[in-house]
């Protein structure tokens, strides 16, 4: 089955329960404008899995070892 037709979108609840960034810092991030992607749908905000590891991989800080 090809994974592009069927992309899971999460609530603010589950982005913080997969992957750790609180719904309040979420709310505020959109209203910042940092560039997460995420959809309204009428009331409801949704994230796609695929915009958030895209959005955590181009922040991610190199180190130098």
């Amino acid at each position: 089955m090809d994974t592009t037709m069927h992309e899971k979108w999460l609530s603010p609840r589950k982005v913080q329960d997969q992957y750790g960034f609180s719904t309040s810092t979420l709310a505020k991030w959109r209203m910042d404008n940092i560039n997460i992607p995420f959809s309204r749908m009428g009331k409801y905000i949704r994230y796609k899995t695929t915009d958030i590891d895209q959005w955590i991989e181009n922040n991610k800080v190199e180190v130098a070892s």
